[in-house]
């Protein structure tokens, strides 16, 4: 059995219980298979990046094995701006957030719902370059665990959706996204776009930022900010203090 999101955004939680934790989100055109049903809930396995939990089985719509394997096999359409408006042939105006997936419009045996979008697109494989003034997008988003949009977000939500938007795979959590990629030696060796991951004191990967120029970072903490960054890790001029523990700095691309 399978699925896709017909809503803006819906909670993709660990346990079958609306107090259960949120741990991502499934966003508008989003597919996913379905693992197992209890009563009100289905838990899934996205097709993007693997991430598995339960969502309410009134926030999805089933689609068949075979329009399943086709949206796996189309190349990835995303809204590009900040929020937009799917629409109806009944004139019902439906919000989506940054990065909502738009493939699945252009199949009608998909699209029963007759969904239209006349929004900015964006598709395809960007340079590199345009990582940063993608992350810039979310700045001042708040912080929200589990949360994958401009509306509430977290760390590796953010380097996630960053990537997404311009091409590059990213898996989901930080711990996930540090196993991709080429670890590099020193600050001075990375790029605009690359990626720093930090630790706790029982050294396990908590956290994620992308690295800037002149030693700078954009990352989620308290809200999607720019701080400094330097062998130990970031430095809050605010707080006069380093926030975050280095581990290592991996180049994805």
């Amino acid at each position: 059995m399978f699925g896709i999101c017909n809503l803006a955004i819906i909670p993709l939680r660990a346990e079958a219980s609306d107090r259960s934790e949120i741990v991502s989100q499934v966003l508008f055109g989003e597919h996913f298979e379905v693992l197992e049903t209890a009563k009100q809930w289905t838990r899934i396995k996205l097709q993007y990046d693997g991430y598995e939990g339960w969502i309410d089985t009134k926030q999805y719509r089933v689609i068949l094995k075979e329009q399943y394997k086709q949206l796996s096999e189309d190349a990835i359409v995303l809204n590009s701006d900040l929020i937009e408006y799917i629409t109806a042939p009944n004139n019902l105006l439906l919000p989506i957030p940054l990065g909502a997936s738009l493939s699945f419009l252009n199949h009608p045996e998909i699209n029963v719902d007759n969904f239209d979008f006349e929004g900015m697109r964006i598709s395809g494989v960007k340079p590199k370059s345009n990582l940063i003034n993608t992350a810039f997008m979310y700045l001042n988003a708040p912080y929200l665990w589990g949360g994958k949009t401009p509306f509430g977000i977290d760390c590796s939500g953010f380097t996630q959706m960053v990537y997404k938007l311009n091409g590059y795979h990213l898996l989901r959590d930080a711990s996930q996204q540090a196993t991709q990629g080429d670890a590099l030696s020193f600050i001075e060796e990375s790029e605009p776009g690359d990626l720093a991951f930090f630790d706790n004191e029982e050294g396990r990967i908590i956290h994620v930022g992308i690295i800037m120029d002149d030693n700078y970072i954009i990352h989620g903490s308290g809200k999607i900010r720019i701080d400094r960054l330097d062998h130990l890790g970031i430095y809050n001029a605010e707080q006069n203090r380093h926030t975050h523990k280095l581990r290592v700095i991996k180049k994805i691309i």
